[in-house]
């Protein structure tokens, strides 16, 4: 494929403007490969492989297929003869990939019930464990007497921790020295956390979990390699990048060339086994100064010579294997490309991101939407208890916030209090409220200050609660400063009111961050945060 059929492709694919349907997340995931999915599977005939509506009077091919592969599956696990391996292994990978969907779940469900460990046995030697007997006194013991003293517990302790792995190690091992077999083991657990989010299978998450287990132990940094992706390279995996991007769709071949020109880096990590498609990779601007909207990285003048840059702005950063979700290789990744910078332009001093706050907006309008009910209910009860309040209402605002949005004309903005207000504005969905200076100077103030709350004091599970944050404060960085109207994008307005966020990876304080982050939940943030966060004012 050359560069002109790929500026066809993104002609036919891509819609400048559409960038309604793309997650964000810390290493987001995109819909793309069940989109290039679906667009095969359109080519097919009704029914074929694979689409998962096969007509009813193809059900007894369907039962056939899943039965094939089965029986491929289970001597892939079975199966000691090396020289026919390689072609069972194929068999299995080809057949999955040719099930439908509900074929693909009984298949999961056959592996994780039928393939798992042998717990009878492993029962029979924690008996045989506890049955064992100490030494009375094992500092007198030593040498040879030591040794036949313990064997009895070294051999019991290898066969216990034999009898520990399940039965389906053994394909997943298999599948990952195979040819192509990362690649149906990422498709494979990609299919189990689609399932996981419709059901909670407790066989099927502790499949799940010993797959990550070992994805993780496979995917370590010594196994990636670093890769600078340019204009030169290949013109199938620069589709991969157009395909990927999931932070700042890629609307154009100028957005692309521009992205891998002048000013702009591109890395990602390869893996040997999934050739010519990175398993993540990052985009960087070099810029003068930290670039405080997504206008400016992507769209404004042209970039700066690099001799001048002094920042590297981390601005997308995007997974391409959903299968690996919950893997932090991003962690890896910007740390690697920090010294790849720093090495390469020493006069760099900076290492910032521009990122997204892809929580912020849901968590707001649920705030809204819930003290609305609770002022609604005390209103209620106003003719039985005179003066009586909810223990869980609050007003979010502060009395200017208030008195500037009730003084609101009505015919632009309306609501029976300054939350009401709030509330309608920002659930318009025309947004409106960006092409009124009016309007924005009112939202501005109670927009940014709760957005930095919601980024400094909003937790779960004692850790950020909003996800992009979360991702770089436990990579070991700090809150540096949130942007007002950084990104006017629909997608930008709808996720966190047009706010963006820069974090900053202070090298000398990167390990100290993310260990107190880790161990004390402590999110280190610069003064001109805490400007906007006053705790001891809840007025």
């Amino acid at each position: 494929m050359n560069k002109k059929a790929l500026s066809i492709l993104m002609r036919a694919r891509m819609k400048p403007n559409d960038r309604t349907n793309l997650s964000l997340s810390p290493i987001p995931l995109t819909n793309a490969r069940s989109q290039m999915q679906q667009q095969q599977q359109n080519s097919l005939p009704n029914g074929s492989p694979g689409d998962g509506n096969s007509a009813p009077n193809d059900s007894g091919n369907s039962d056939r297929e899943f039965k094939s592969v089965r029986a491929s599956m289970h001597s892939a696990i079975s199966m000691n003869k090396t020289e026919v391996l390689d072609d069972v292994l194929n068999n299995f990978s080809e057949g999955y990939l040719s099930l439908s969907r509900e074929n693909r779940r009984k298949l999961l469900l056959v592996l994780a019930r039928e393939y798992d460990l042998n717990r009878s046995q492993v029962r029979e030697l924690i008996k045989q464990y506890l049955g064992l007997e100490l030494p009375a006194d094992k500092a007198q013991v030593s040498g040879s007497e030591d040794e036949g003293l313990f064997s009895s517990f070294y051999r019991v302790e290898r066969n216990l921790r034999h009898a520990l792995q399940p039965v389906y190690e053994v394909l997943f091992e298999r599948l990952n020295t195979h040819p192509g077999g990362l690649r149906t083991l990422s498709i494979l657990r990609e299919d189990i956390l689609s399932i996981l989010t419709e059901e909670n299978i407790a066989s099927l998450r502790a499949l799940d979990s010993y797959l990550m287990e070992k994805f993780i132990t496979w995917l370590s940094p010594a196994a990636l390699e670093l890769h600078q992706i340019t204009w030169d390279d290949p013109a199938s995996l620069l589709e991969k990048i157009v395909a990927y991007e999931a932070v700042h769709p890629i609307s154009n071949l100028l957005d692309l060339k521009r992205r891998l020109g002048i000013g702009r880096r591109c890395f990602g990590y390869l893996h040997p086994a999934i050739p010519g498609e990175p398993l993540i990779f990052i985009e960087v601007a070099l810029l003068k100064d930290v670039a405080q909207t997504i206008q400016e990285v992507l769209w404004d003048s042209p970039p700066i010579p690099e001799g001048e840059a002094t920042c590297a702005l981390f601005y997308s950063i995007s997974s391409t294997q959903p299968g690996l979700a919950g893997i932090n290789l991003g962690k890896f990744l910007i740390k690697r490309v920090v010294t790849q910078v720093k090495r390469e332009m020493p006069h760099i001093s900076t290492f910032a991101t521009l990122s997204p706050i892809p929580g912020f907006m849901s968590w707001l309008l649920s705030k809204l939407a819930s003290q609305r009910l609770l002022a609604e209910g005390d209103n209620l009860s106003q003719p039985q208890a005179e003066g009586s309040s909810s223990t869980f209402y609050e007003n979010i605002l502060k009395p200017k916030e208030e008195e500037a949005l009730m003084s609101l004309p009505k015919d632009i903005a309306t609501g029976e209090n300054g939350m009401d207000v709030m509330f309608n504005l920002l659930t318009s969905t025309s947004y409106k409220w960006i092409h009124s200076p009016e309007l924005l100077s009112a939202l501005k103030s109670p927009l940014m200050r709760l957005c930095a709350r919601y980024l400094l004091q909003e937790k779960k599970r004692g850790k950020a609660l909003d996800s992009v944050a979360n991702f770089h404060l436990q990579n070991g960085a700090m809150v540096e400063r949130i942007n007002w109207m950084a990104d006017r994008s629909d997608k930008g307005l709808s996720q966190s009111g047009g706010i963006m966020v820069n974090y900053v990876y202070r090298l000398d304080h990167i390990e100290e961050y993310a260990h107190s982050y880790f161990s004390n939940a402590e999110i280190h943030a610069s003064s001109a945060l805490h400007h906007w966060v006053d705790v001891t004012d809840t007025a």
